[in-house]
């Protein structure tokens, strides 16, 4: 089995208040260790949510050079900012799932993205943008095989899928794509499970009978793409799990998959004091201290990202012991009880990583908050900057080569607003950040929360 390899620890840089660094050799690795453990199956990256918080641009691109060729995004902004960082559709296929009435089909076209549709109002606008552009659409047709979320319902599976192929006939669309999700493949031996599996077939063999030829059929997540092999068809989407996360931490750790972190989060020690027993730490004095001891202030909140479920249970590592917040996760700050231990101020404080030097894991963080990894590296927000380690890709270059009539963004000042070619129904990006990505709801090289 294919293990994920590393660029080792990473030390914070001068100066920096916090930073989250991106390890993307580690990234490689999962890709890879990923690849070989699906087979025939194809892997797409899913870089949706600014690649988990790790920054879908950089991760993107990595993932490209290391030669995955299908991106998965949930929004159409997401995909289009892709595209605007210069990602070439002869580079990668690049399908976004999450569409609402009024969305940049026509961009979504023009810029060659493939879209998903899970119902019939979505087909008819998707459809009207065609005419309008003259550019035939890449559709993957969506179905609920018992999710209960997007995709389209069994009863109505039929009219959908002979709309789409009268519309294929047409040469207005290909349908390339047959896909769906579980509810619970991170739960093994559920009954949905196999209701669903049992479903998707269904779906398929109307969807063949009807006479649509999908390119790619699929239907695994992460833990599916680890668990059930029976699900990977043709094309698996792997998204915690190539963060070197384990989506199934009951089954397994990450190493056991062969996965490594690729996330770290370490800030500074902005202040160490003494003082009394019996002093209240941060709002509404939940932690009281209880002796004379010493306390650090770590100067992350909620406002970066932290949750503050965590608060008097998240742990971090100072000078390699374990400490856990005490009291209240406050905006921009909480408070740890170092037990009378006097670190400099300005020493490092490692909130997660990936657990090889003994640190709290992102994992130990979602069970603290009552959450799952997902949620932990992926809230990581704007104000903690994002640094990048063993990097083989290009740096991103804004405004690379795009399909007819979308812009590049090179072609306009850092701060000045996108043109109207973006608009209607994109909410984002709204202007170019100085140096790169694209800021207003897209991406930041890496940045967004």
């Amino acid at each position: 089995m294919t293990t994920a390899k590393t660029t080792g620890a990473a030390t914070l840089t001068d100066g920096v208040r916090a930073e989250a660094t991106i390890d993307l050799a580690a990234l490689r690795g999962n890709l890879a260790a990923l690849r070989e453990r699906v087979g025939a199956a194809t892997v797409m990256a899913t870089v949706k949510a600014d690649a988990y918080g790790h920054g879908a641009v950089r991760c993107a691109r990595e993932a490209v050079a290391a030669g995955i060729g299908w991106l998965g995004t949930a929004l159409p902004q997401e995909a289009l900012a892709l595209r605007a960082a210069g990602i070439r559709p002869d580079q990668a296929r690049i399908v976004c799932w999450l569409w609402t009435p009024g969305g940049p089909w026509r961009e979504a076209l023009l810029a060659d993205v493939d879209v998903s549709v899970s119902g019939q109002w979505a087909l008819d606008e998707l459809l009207a943008a065609v005419r309008t552009t003259g550019v035939p659409a890449r559709v993957h047709l969506k179905a609920d095989t018992g999710l209960g979320r997007n995709g389209c319902q069994p009863h109505d599976w039929p009219e959908l899928v002979a709309a789409a192929r009268r519309a294929e006939a047409e040469g207005m669309l290909t349908v390339v794509g047959v896909w769906s999700h579980f509810a619970a493949a991170d739960e093994p031996g559920h009954p949905s499970i196999q209701a669903q599996l049992d479903a998707f077939r269904e779906a398929l063999a109307h969807a063949e009978a009807a006479g649509l030829r999908p390119e790619v059929r699929h239907l695994a997540n992460s833990p599916a793409t680890l668990l059930l092999p029976q699900s990977h068809y043709d094309l698996v989407r792997t998204g915690l799990a190539m963060y070197g996360l384990s989506p199934v931490p009951e089954v397994g750790a990450p190493a056991d998959f062969g996965l490594r972190p690729v996330m770290a989060l370490t800030a500074r020690l902005a202040l160490v004091k003494h003082v009394p027993g019996g002093h209240g730490v941060s709002y509404g004095h939940h932690y009281t201290t209880p002796g004379p001891t010493t306390l650090g202030l770590v100067p992350v909140g909620y406002g970066d990202g932290i949750p503050r479920h965590a608060s008097g249970a998240g742990p971090v590592q100072i000078a390699g012991k374990w400490r856990t917040v005490a009291g209240r996760v406050a905006m921009d700050q909480f408070v740890v009880d170092l037990g009378g231990d006097t670190p400099a101020v300005g020493d490092e404080v490692l909130l997660f990583g990936n657990g090889e030097r003994g640190e709290p894991t992102a994992e130990d963080w979602g069970r603290a908050a009552g959450t799952i990894a997902y949620e932990i590296v992926t809230r990581i927000g704007a104000r903690v900057p994002r640094r990048y380690l063993g990097g083989i890709a290009d740096e991103p270059q804004p405004g690379g080569p795009l399909a007819q009539g979308v812009p590049a963004a090179q072609s306009f000042a850092p701060g000045t607003p996108t043109p109207d070619v973006l608009a209607p129904g994109v909410l984002a990006p709204d202007v170019l950040a100085p140096g790169g990505g694209l800021v207003g709801g897209a991406l930041v090289d890496g940045a967004l929360g």
